[in-house]
Parts: C-alpha cells; structure tokens; sequence
C-alpha cells in the first residue's frame, strides 16, 4: 500500500503566484509532534535539573549538619579541657595559701595563669591573642585551642608533680618533738653515763615521765616495733626518701610491724627498758643510714 500524500497549495493574491507543497503523512505527523513535545522535553528537563539542584543542596546541609555536630563536640570538649584546667589552677593557688613549697611552684607557671592561681581572672589575654589570629577555618580554630591547653597541661603536670613532691617530701621529713620533756642528752660526743669515760651519743635523750606518750614525727611504716638490746623496747619507723627515726627504751608498744603511720600517731610510751639510768626517750634520725643530729629537723613541739 503507498503511502498517502498531500499538496499544499499557496497562492499570492497580489501576483497570482501559486507555490505547492507535497507531503507524506507520516513525515508530517512525526514533524507535527517534534514541535508539539519540544515545550514539554524542555519543561521535563527543567524540572530533573531543579530536582537535582535541590538533591544536592540536601546532601550539603547534611554533611554541615554533621560538620556542625562535630564542631560542638570538640567545643564541649575543649570547655571540659579549660574548666579542669581551671580547676588544677584553682587547686594550686589553694595550696599556695597553706604550702611556701606550692607558692614557690605557682611562680613557674606563666604570667595569666599565675594570675589565675592567685585569685584573679582565667588566661583571657592568652586565649583571646589565639582566638584573634587570622584563622581560616574552624579545625584551624580547634587545632589551636588543642595546641595551647596541651601547653597549659603540660606546665601544670609539671607543677602539679613538682608540688605533690615537696608535699610528700615534708611528710616524710621529722619535724616535731617526739614527745614532752626536757632535752638532757645532745647528739655527738659527750661522757657515757654508766662507766663515765668518753662516749658518741647516737641521738638526743628526752626526759619525763613514764608513761608519757611518743608520737611519730612524721609519716612512714612501722619497720620494728621489739626489745633491741641497749635501746631496750624500741620502734624504727621508715619514711620516704630515705629517712627512717628510732625511739628507744620505750615501756610499751602502741604500733605493730608493717604498720602505716602518721606525723603525731602514738607509737609507744616512754619507759627505761635496755640500757637506761631513768625514764626517758631516746630518739635519733637517719638519712640514707647515717646518723644525723635530730635538732636539725625538730622545730615544731609534739602534736598532741
């Protein structure tokens, strides 16, 4: 079957000019409906264009949204950071006001936050130079908050430790007078008191009462709490740092073998046990295993 045709015929009035045209039907439909479906194609991709502008404009408001999530957990941690370090610095300036050896290491820290130490306001100065430095962008920001509180941190360990360790070091240290009573032997050489002839006393005698309670003069562990031949019932306490202290011719015990103590605990009580011409402490002090004179270290009278 051939395929229909058809002739379109145009005439000009004017001039009598007839011009025609033959088509086939299928070629004109098909052109018919090119130009009837370009508005429509146009239209579709307009709308696929909008919607992908729009998937996009989604994908980048999750990604900040979770950009945003992280910034404000590394805010809420770097303000945890600063609120412990402020606590460390508080800490410090309460221990400057009852430790000299506290005070002495507040002095290492650097100028705004010694400031803080002492009562005044936190490091703004320090942190407002960081703060307003030509950062371009947030981890930049984060990245040098980080690098000044681990700085921060860093030079307060450092003075923490070196605190803790004065702390301990005056804990360990024999400070106060074992018991009451008058001073009757001194430390060094001196006539011994049974045979008269020249002797070397280990330590320093106090005189009093039987009965009277000795203390430990500063902390440690009980090492020996025994009869000790010369020094009759006697207790050696071990401290740290490699100081230890002995009280001798004791009449009781008040402490056992392996026994922790404090500055000021009872140990025993005063008596005239071993070697001894009356009641009275015998007390000496040792560093490294040698002897030394306990007047050095004794400035504070007994505890209780």
């Amino acid at each position: 079957m051939r395929a229909r045709r058809y002739t379109v015929i145009l005439a000009d009035r004017s001039t009598g000019l007839v011009r025609r045209f033959t088509l086939s039907l299928r070629p004109a439909i098909a052109i018919c409906l090119a130009v009837a479906s370009l508005p429509i194609l146009m239209g579709l991709g307009a709308r696929w264009k909008a919607e992908y502008a729009i998937d996009q404009l989604r994908a980048a408001n999750t990604a900040l949204e979770v950009e945003n999530a992280s910034y404000r957990s590394a805010t809420g941690e770097l303000t945890s950071q600063i609120q412990s370090l402020e606590g460390v610095v508080d800490d410090l300036g309460t221990r400057a006001n009852l430790d000299p050896a506290a005070a002495s290491a507040i002095r290492k820290l650097p100028a705004a936050i010694r400031q803080r130490a002492v009562g005044g306001p936190m490091a703004t100065s320090v942190l407002s130079s960081v703060l307003t430095t030509s950062l371009t962008s947030p981890e930049d920001t984060f990245g040098a908050l980080r690098d000044l509180l681990q700085g921060l941190e860093s030079r307060l360990n450092f003075v923490r430790h070196d605190v803790e360790r004065r702390e301990a070091l005056a804990s360990a240290t024999p400070s106060i007078w074992p018991t009451r009573g008058g001073l009757t032997g001194f430390f060094g050489g001196r006539s011994d008191p049974f045979t008269g002839e020249p002797a070397y006393h280990q330590g320093i005698d106090i005189s009093t009462e039987k009965g009277q309670a000795v203390f430990a003069t500063a902390d440690g562990v009980v090492e020996t709490a025994s009869y000790s031949g010369d020094y009759g019932n006697l207790v050696v306490v071990n401290h740290a740092f490699g100081l230890s202290t002995r009280f001798g011719h004791l009449s009781a015990f008040g402490v056992k073998p392996g026994q922790s103590v404090k500055r000021g605990d009872i140990l025993g009580y005063v008596g005239s046990t071993g070697r001894s011409t009356g009641a009275h402490l015998h007390y000496e002090i040792l560093v490294n295993g040698r002897l030394i004179n306990p007047l050095q270290l004794l400035a504070q009278p007994a505890a209780r």
